[in-house]
């Protein structure tokens, strides 16, 4: 995989860049200045970073591995440690699929009902391939989300949750704290 150098980071305007950073240069960025990127954060080959007006918020190492999606006009919060699989998805909007209106970007606003919400994935959340997350979602520090998940409601801390619905399957341990605190000392 090759990554962007930091002077080709620097170029494209994100609106915080953080220290060793590192984004592929088969990621596709969309309205970069409202995209903040923390300290060692890491966005692998084919990952879509399109940001809304409300933005997008990645903490320190952080990892978006391939073919992620991370995209909608309302505000979108991955916290430090979190990590996305890959094809996982998070949208911060969405089309009604009632049937009430039209859908689809090519439609004026004036037909459409979109849903625009905060996404907020929390500390040390870590989300399994292929999952889709939906507007509105909290999901909270220390919860992890099965590969191949749909989450449309928020996660407590410290759960395993899966499924189509995603719904709680287990309590996980928080042994992950005390790591944090001794990774973060140093050697």
């Amino acid at each position: 995989m090759a990554f962007l150098s930091d002077a080709a980071l620097e170029r494209i305007g994100f609106g915080t860049l953080g220290s060793e950073v590192r984004v592929s240069n088969r990621a596709s960025i969309y309205n970069p200045a409202c995209i903040s990127l923390g300290d060692h954060t890491r966005v692998d080959d084919f990952s879509i970073l399109s940001a809304g007006p409300e933005g997008i918020e990645i903490g320190r190492f952080v990892h978006v591995a391939c073919h992620c999606s991370i995209q909608g006009a309302g505000r979108i919060v991955l916290d430090d440690f979190a990590g996305l699989s890959s094809h996982s998805a998070i949208y911060s909007s969405t089309d009604d699929f009632s049937g009430g209106s039209m859908t689809g970007p090519t439609v004026d606003d004036r037909y459409r009902n979109v849903n625009t919400a905060t996404v907020t994935i929390g500390r040390h959340v870590i989300i399994g391939a292929g999952t889709v997350i939906l507007p509105g979602v909290t999901i909270a520090t220390g919860a992890a989300v099965g590969a191949q998940s749909l989450v449309v409601e928020d996660c407590e801390e410290f759960w395993l949750y899966g499924g189509i619905p995603a719904r709680k399957l287990k309590e996980r341990r928080r042994d992950l704290l005390r790591l944090e605190q001794e990774f973060l000392r140093g050697p």
